[in-house]
């Protein structure tokens, strides 16, 4: 920790380390491996985050082109890599990304501790 001052300095504070914007579970990982291999090759997932929904704001996933958009966040787990749109990064912080299947449906799911509450279907979230 770097303490020291030079005259007419305040002492710096410690730099914490900011959590990844997102990690991805191995089943998430496996999946867009999958994904990345078929029809979407050449291309990155992008996630973002939309005014829309009953609670105000929902997650939006694309494939775009490996450059994706200026200003998006690269972020790299268990070594594959989406894209986070940068208006998205604050509300993702500290998020995990996991595939689920079920009877029913399969998808995308996130564990979002930035959440302050869900819409009664689970499609839109609050900060």
């Amino acid at each position: 920790m770097n303490t020291q001052t030079s005259a007419g300095q305040a002492p710096s504070r410690p730099v914490r380390e900011l959590p990844p914007v997102i990690t991805l579970t191995e089943k998430a990982a496996d999946r867009l491996r999958e994904l990345y291999k078929g029809a979407n090759a050449g291309q990155l997932l992008r996630i973002s985050v939309s005014t829309k929904g009953c609670s105000g704001h929902a997650y939006d996933m694309n494939f775009v082109d490996e450059a994706g958009t200026p200003g998006d966040e690269r972020v790299t787990s268990q070594g594959v890599t989406v894209l986070i749109d940068q208006k998205a990064v604050l509300f993702l912080i500290g998020s995990q990304m996991d595939y689920q299947t079920g009877d029913f449906e399969s998808g995308f799911v996130f564990s979002n501790p930035n959440e302050k509450g869900r819409c009664g279907c689970g499609m839109s979230f609050h900060v």
